[in-house]
């Protein structure tokens, strides 16, 4: 069944504030840590691992308890046990208090890409569009958390900047649970749906080979989203001081590169996927090592174009899930992929303040473009394919 426009509508909003959650530590860890009594940013970085160690592992239940429970009860859980942990994070009074309430802040966001996702696309006539569009929300929390954190910290404190949105997303979850209709039967009991029909030793392929490509990609999206804030601090010195202002370009940097996700949507839909991600992705070792050279307003535009592929290459991933997965399990596949991939890519918080303090943002980037080289060679294992037809919608278009 299609999930009405309302439902959808709030599906999307779910996305945008599931990223805008998981990158408030990052955007006000600088006053966090002056407020703890840490003289380092970089130090304050690794209590933050917590949130997307779980980002990862809680997909493996979510995903299971989505397919065989059902996908609108683990929404509504998302959307309450998200705005509780919110809040939480607002109380904490010092840093370990910090990091548990943002660990589990991280269990619940975990609940949307393997829920979430798969509730919005089943039934889609043009399920790229669709999850283009999808992946444009998710990128828009992305460009909040920037800019909305830093008003927000610049007017009221950090402490503010978690308690606002958390009684943004209780108030979103009375109007989910009012709007969106009870599923009749959980997915797994469902008819079988999906495009594109593979052999098992295809399918396993494709599966690892998306699981390797989704790792290295999050790894890419966790070391940017979490430390761009730093790096045009320090790479923009002299030039752009003020906070709120630095959060307005790096807001305007994400929502210029979250369109990248509409335009590669709708491709998908019309030309070969592994040629269109292995594109992508090998346009990105070169931004990434002009990048690590460059200074000032070359910099920001380096980190511009950087970003507009970073955020390109993320819809594949589902669009992968949605071609060959049949609907019925498609939330535990996203689930078990992302436990993998986002376990691993949960590192790059962990690793991304010490790294910076020892080696600098120059050789952070060098070794981003390494990992963007290593990703187009994974891709290379994808087996070939034509672009598949849309498949017909059951119960109407999105």
């Amino acid at each position: 069944m299609t999930p009405s426009r309302s439902t959808a509508l709030l599906l999307n909003i779910a996305h945008t504030l599931d990223h805008l959650f998981l990158l408030i530590f990052a955007a006000a860890v600088g006053t966090i840590a002056h407020d703890f009594g840490f003289q380092r940013w970089e130090d304050v970085m690794p209590y933050g691992t917590g949130a997307f160690l779980m980002f990862g592992l809680g997909s493996l239940p979510a995903g299971r308890l989505g397919d065989l429970w059902g996908r609108r009860q683990m929404m509504l859980v998302f959307f309450f046990g998200m705005g509780a942990s919110a809040l939480l994070c607002a109380l904490a009074q010092g840093p370990w208090q910090l990091a548990g309430a943002l660990t589990l802040l991280g269990l619940f966001s975990a609940i949307y890409h393997p829920v979430g996702i798969p509730m919005l696309v089943q039934g889609a006539r043009r399920p790229g569009a669709t999850i283009g569009v999808n992946g444009l929300a998710g990128n828009m929390g992305i460009a909040a958390a920037a800019l909305v954190t830093g008003l927000l910290v610049q007017a009221f404190g950090w402490r503010a900047a978690f308690a606002v949105p958390g009684l943004v997303c209780l108030a979103l979850g009375l109007v989910f649970a009012r709007v969106a209709p009870r599923e009749a039967e959980p997915p797994a009991r469902r008819a079988r749906q999906n495009a594109v029909a593979l052999d098992s030793g295809q399918l396993a392929r494709v599966l690892v080979v998306m699981t390797v490509a989704s790792a290295s990609g999050g790894l890419l999206f966790n070391l940017t989203t979490n430390g761009n804030a730093q790096l045009l601090q320090q790479r923009l010195a002299g030039l752009v001081t003020d906070p709120s202002t630095l959060g307005a370009m790096l807001a305007a940097v994400y929502a210029v590169a979250s369109l990248a996700q509409v335009v590669v949507g709708r491709l998908l839909d019309r030309v070969p996927l592994k040629r269109l991600q292995l594109f992508v992705v090998s346009c990105q070792a070169p931004l990434l090592l002009l990048a690590s050279q460059a200074q000032g307003w070359w910099l920001y535009a380096a980190l511009l174009g950087v970003m507009v592929l970073i955020f390109g290459a993320i819809p594949f991933t589902d669009a992968v899930i949605v071609r060959y997965v049949d609907d019925r399990m498609r939330s535990r596949v996203a689930g078990m992929r992302l436990t993998i991939s986002l376990g691993i890519s949960s590192l790059a918080v962990w690793a991304l303040g010490p790294v910076v303090k020892a080696a600098g943002f120059e050789v952070l980037l060098l070794a981003m473009a390494g990992i963007a080289l290593l990703t187009a060679t994974a891709l290379l294992a994808l087996p070939g394919e034509r672009a598949a037809a849309p498949r017909p919608a059951v119960g109407g278009a999105l």
